[in-house]
């Protein structure tokens, strides 16, 4: 393991006041910016609004970044995605968001097909689909989007109760809780789409933030088997964090610098994933060590009971 601060003695829960604050105000806005996602007020991807989308393939080889610009000068909310298919080579889909009425939508669908024919003379487009998607759909999405983000927090919940104990598995699921809002009201603060790569980011970070969460617990639950006294409790906490440190900005580094090669060179549709993974990554990290052991340490104080 790379280990550049050697050994550590930071007191991580003698900063809990201020993180909470901190925390706090990340996790109001992810409760705004949830209430704002399920209305459809949020800057809503294709996915969740609705809208066009064209399915189709080119006789001559092109360029994403060539059908992007000539598509995007039309429409600037247009969603460009390349098809590998070896049956179908130069296959696009392309999305734009959802007209206000069918009619629109129709000579949306027309505008989409003049401007590509317009913009590759010579080079036949042949569309194997079109649709427009409803905004039934969209919030049928959001909805299936907010199950399985529950239905992953509930699993992390019982899982962490039956390694560990009760009040563990439900400090570990309030740190996941306030890892996924807190990326989720960053984004919208910052005007970001919510899509359901964004979705898939988020389910991703749960995972990832369990996983620094259990390293830390099982550092706890080693070290306070060397501890006797109450008064040695929050030692015991501090001791856990530091010995992790390392292991945990060794771990955050290195999916960091995947997620950033994605951002910034991964295309446009990659690029809300990468980021929601970097903010989720540096969040989750933050919350391993001022949001997940520090509840332990406030419950510890109002109700005494040691770990298993």
């Amino acid at each position: 393991m790379f280990n550049i601060l050697g050994k550590t003695d930071i007191d991580f829960i003698g900063w809990r006041k201020y993180a909470f604050v901190i925390s706090s105000v990340l996790t109001v806005l992810g409760i705004i910016s949830f209430f704002m996602i399920m209305t459809g007020k949020a800057n809503m991807g294709i996915d969740f609004a609705g809208g066009v989308m064209v399915q189709g393939h080119f006789e001559k080889p092109v360029t994403i970044e060539q059908l992007r610009t000539a598509v995007s000068s039309q429409f600037s909310d247009a969603v460009i995605n390349q098809v590998e298919d070896f049956a179908l080579p130069n296959a696009f889909i392309i999305k734009t968001k959802r007209p206000s009425d069918e009619a629109e939508a129709k000579n949306r669908l027309a505008q989409i097909n003049s401007t590509i024919a317009s913009s590759f003379p010579g080079n036949t487009f042949t569309r194997v689909s079109e649709h427009v998607i409803g905004p039934a759909v969209g919030e049928s999405l959001r909805k299936d989007a907010v199950k399985a983000i529950l239905v992953s927090l509930l699993g992390i919940l019982i899982y962490i109760a039956f390694r560990f104990d009760a009040r563990s598995g439900v400090a570990a699921t309030i740190a996941t809780f306030h890892d996924v809002l807190a990326v989720m009201g960053i984004f919208w603060v910052l005007g970001l789409e919510f899509d359901l790569l964004f979705v898939t980011a988020l389910l991703t970070l749960a995972g990832y933030s369990l996983t620094d969460t259990v390293v830390v617990y099982d550092r706890i639950r080693e070290n306070l088997k060397k501890f006797r006294g109450r008064a040695d409790f929050v030692p015991a906490i501090n001791l856990s964090i530091n010995d992790v440190l390392m292991r945990t900005i060794n771990t955050s580094m290195t999916v960091l610098v995947v997620v950033a090669i994605l951002f910034f060179f991964g295309g446009e549709v990659l690029r809300n994933f990468a980021l929601a993974m970097i903010l989720g990554v540096l969040v989750g990290t933050y919350s391993s060590w001022f949001v997940a052991s520090p509840i332990i340490v406030e419950w510890e104080a109002r109700s005494p009971k040691r770990f298993k």
